[in-house]
């Protein structure tokens, strides 16, 4: 399994912190306590390791007429909305929302050129708050693949406290390459073209990289 950088410093403080608590507990506290201690955090230490686990996964089918999922998650939302950053108009808007326990790197749905970027400071609303996509701390990218911009939001949520973001306006992508990171659950929406066919429904579970979200 391979760990994602964003979470160097966390898992070491975290499995530091925590492998001196189970110490002084086995060496203070009764038997019965020590265990317990022991099984709590090794919890702790199990759910922040596996949090920024980087799973290397290859586009099986690279084409940039394919929009593949930018994250891991759960679809929560389909539907024509007026995009009000970019566009100014109606778009096609496909969310996903990522609990604690899904993958947390964010990729990139097509190749292409990085046409704007921005990042706005915001509330932390819960990630499937209708306001959470306008109100929230978020950044927002386009990425043109020669002939269709397609928008991406990174949307903090309560628990998310922190968006990276590792792309340049200007700067050429490839489909599938590492786009961002959000810590501890959040969501990312998705502004398509109205002509763009929907490859996924409400409720279904998607994997950056590896299930299409739509075709342009």
């Amino acid at each position: 399994m391979y760990l994602h950088r964003e979470g160097t410093t966390i898992i070491a403080v975290t499995v530091g912190i925590c492998t001196l608590l189970i110490a002084l507990a086995n060496r203070f506290l009764p038997d019965f306590w020590g265990g317990f201690f022991l099984a709590v955090f090794g919890a702790v230490i199990f759910f922040t390791i596996q949090f920024f686990r980087n799973p290397k996964r290859t586009i099986p089918k690279p084409d940039n007429n394919l929009v593949y999922a930018p994250a891991d998650g759960r679809v929560v939302v389909i539907e024509e909305t007026e995009e009000t950053e970019y566009f100014k108009d109606k778009r096609l808007q496909i969310s996903i929302f990522m609990s604690p326990f899904n993958v947390h790197v964010n990729r990139n749905p097509i190749g292409g050129t990085v046409q704007y970027k921005h990042y706005h400071p915001g509330k932390y609303l819960v990630a499937w708050h209708p306001k959470s996509s306008v109100e929230n701390e978020r950044t927002t990218i386009v990425l043109n693949n020669g002939s269709t911009d397609i928008l991406l939001r990174q949307i903090a949520g309560a628990m998310a406290r922190r968006i990276r973001n590792y792309l340049q306006a200007g700067q050429q992508v490839t489909q599938g390459s590492e786009m961002g990171f959000i810590r501890f659950g959040s969501r990312v929406d998705i502004f398509l073209p109205l002509d763009a066919k929907v490859k996924v429904q409400i409720g279904q579970t998607v994997r950056g990289n590896l299930d299409v979200l739509a075709r342009l």
